[in-house]
């Protein structure tokens, strides 16, 4: 019988810190580099919930959930399993500090970001960039591809 395999549901949250830029956190284990605050959504989680625990578990931050930015789903974008991630955006207030698979953190603008970006975070970073510019048409361009 063959066994049926399915992508594993993921959060990403961008945390918008108030006039100072959005959250990146330093990964502790592989694959290395910096990345959008997230992680899997546990069974029986809704993603919102899984986005406002991961924010918390990685950055001691209690944020307020925005919007839903785009989700991302190249078989390629991680390379230990196919994953589809839900990115939001989100806002929040205080000072984040690294917790549970984070070693590092920091704030960062468009201008400042830190290298190497995990994942595909620099595309989804890119995105999110570009419609705080211009909105919602970059991804109804995407849609039309």
């Amino acid at each position: 019988m063959e066994k049926f395999r399915n992508p594993a549901p993921t959060v990403d949250i961008i945390i918008e810190l108030r006039d100072t830029g959005i959250v990146l956190i330093e990964r502790k284990n592989s694959p290395y580099g910096w990345a959008i605050p997230g992680g899997f959504v546990d069974y029986g989680e809704t993603l919102e919930d899984a986005a406002k625990r991961e924010a918390w578990e990685e950055t001691s931050l209690h944020v307020r959930l925005n919007c839903q930015l785009h989700s991302y789903s190249d078989p390629k974008r991680d390379n230990r399993l196919h994953t589809i991630a839900t990115v939001f955006v989100a806002e929040a207030s205080g000072i984040p500090q690294a917790g549970d698979d984070a070693k590092g953190i920091g704030v960062f603008t468009a201008d400042n970001l830190p290298e190497p970006l995990a994942f595909d975070h620099k595309k989804i970073l890119e995105d999110y960039f570009r419609w705080k510019k211009e909105g919602w048409r970059v991804f109804e361009e995407k849609a039309l591809q």
